[in-house]
């Protein structure tokens, strides 16, 4: 039963976005009066497929992807109601279609999930906490204030105080706060918290500790320990689930560890040294806001723009070379999320970022992708007309050969961190 549910989630969830996606580009190919031979579902052996009054539909067996077949756009054509006769700002707005609908789709469904849950701190201090609060903050802050701006950084929630703080490395902080009517400011000196860690995560629905990925500069790849393996101990402590790990480390007073792995039907043990990873903060514990439509509504709109910086700063580390191709996930590692997704928030969540990476993806300027198809566009308005025809299949070629050949590296790793 396990696996027909999660079958129908991977089927639901991936069919769902490409039919959004290229829905997006049969709307405004439609719109454009451009002629749809085929709106696909899939790719693969049809399943079912049927005719309209001018488009065939039709669901195909691999809900991996999907297309729209426009008359004129594999070949030229003079045709009326031919992609290719269509002006350059209309091609250019239905090769836009796709990826901004799974962008507007990821943003808004995202934006109403965080509405919903609401249960958001504000700035205020509620208290202070006795074992991470310094004596500066103590003395020089009360209960009430209400922190508006640190180092020159305007704060609005808890997650720009939480950035401004990890930016100031544990150096004296400037802080603007309001009390009452007035505005003060306070130079304060943050606290430190060190939490050892090994540099490895795991998948957070898995029944055991089996490792999904290493970072590339940490002691236990040096060491040896690979995607795949199963912690099972940790110097004498014996390790049931990810969550014991945390605490097994942290209450060591060692700089190394004895780990002790399963690898297949091995056991592995190897000797590493975590690392240290330090947070500051100021020792404050804020007042949560009260769950109503426009605090709810201004959260959301904060924790959204959040999200989308976020995202853009994955896709920069991407091309700068801080994010390895043995990180990126593909098909199938997609699919064994949606698998591991616990209950209808998890669910949603991951549908928007998978909408919202599928979108910005399909953006980049790589050919056969949507963004390499407007880089050509963008070309050709330039110059004020087509790129030789065979000059242009030769291009799509190559990038389709360079993708299908990423994507089957991609998998590989992913079969390799799940099995």
């Amino acid at each position: 039963m396990a696996i027909i549910i999660g079958a129908i989630k991977i089927i639901f969830l991936l069919g769902f976005l490409v039919f959004i996606h290229e829905g997006g580009h049969f709307l405004v190919a439609k719109a454009s009066k451009v002629f749809v031979k085929e709106f696909a579902i899939g790719f693969g052996p049809k399943l079912i497929s049927w005719k309209g009054k001018e488009t065939k539909y039709s669901i195909r067996l691999i809900p991996l992807g999907g297309y729209v077949s426009m008359l004129g756009e594999e070949e030229r054509s003079t045709e009326q109601g031919s992609f290719s006769e269509a002006s350059v700002f209309r091609r250019m707005l239905i090769v836009l279609a796709g990826p901004i609908v799974n962008i507007l789709f990821g943003l808004i469904v995202y934006f109403i999930l965080m509405s919903i849950v609401g249960n958001n701190p504000t700035t205020v201090i509620k208290e202070f906490d006795k074992q991470y609060s310094s004596s500066t903050v103590s003395e020089e802050l009360q209960v009430g204030d209400k922190i508006i701006e640190l180092n020159g950084k305007k704060i609005r929630t808890k997650t720009d105080l939480d950035r401004a703080m990890g930016k100031s490395s544990g150096n004296q902080v400037t802080v603007k706060v309001k009390r009452g009517n007035e505005v003060l400011e306070k130079v304060l000196k943050p606290n430190v918290i060190e939490n050892k860690t090994l540099g490895i995560y795991f998948g957070t629905s898995s029944k055991e500790p089996k490792i999904k990925y290493i970072e590339n500069d940490v002691s236990a790849k040096a060491a040896g320990v690979q995607v795949g393996d199963v912690i099972t101990q940790i110097n004498d402590t014996k390790i049931e689930k990810y969550e014991d790990i945390p605490v097994a480390i942290n209450d060591l007073d060692s700089d190394t560890i004895k780990l002790e792995v399963r690898r297949n039907i091995e056991t592995k043990v190897f000797t590493v040294k975590p690392s240290t990873n330090k947070i500051y903060v100021l020792g404050v514990y804020l007042k949560p806001a009260d769950n109503n439509f426009i605090n709810n509504t201004y959260y959301a709109f904060w924790k959204t723009a959040y999200f989308t910086e976020d995202l853009a700063n994955n896709i920069k580390q991407i091309f700068t070379g801080k994010v390895s191709m043995d990180q990126m996930t593909g098909p199938i590692g997609i699919s064994e999320m949606v698998v591991e997704t616990n209950g209808v928030y998890d669910f949603i969540y991951l549908m928007c970022v998978i909408s919202l990476s599928l979108g910005v993806t399909n953006l980049l300027p790589i050919p056969a992708l949507d963004g390499g198809r407007l880089l050509l566009l963008i070309v050709e308005a330039i110059r004020k007309k087509p790129i030789d025809e065979e000059l242009e299949l030769k291009i799509q070629t190559i990038g389709f050969t360079i993708l299908i050949m990423f994507s089957i590296y991609v998998s590989y790793k992913d079969i390799l961190r799940i099995f």
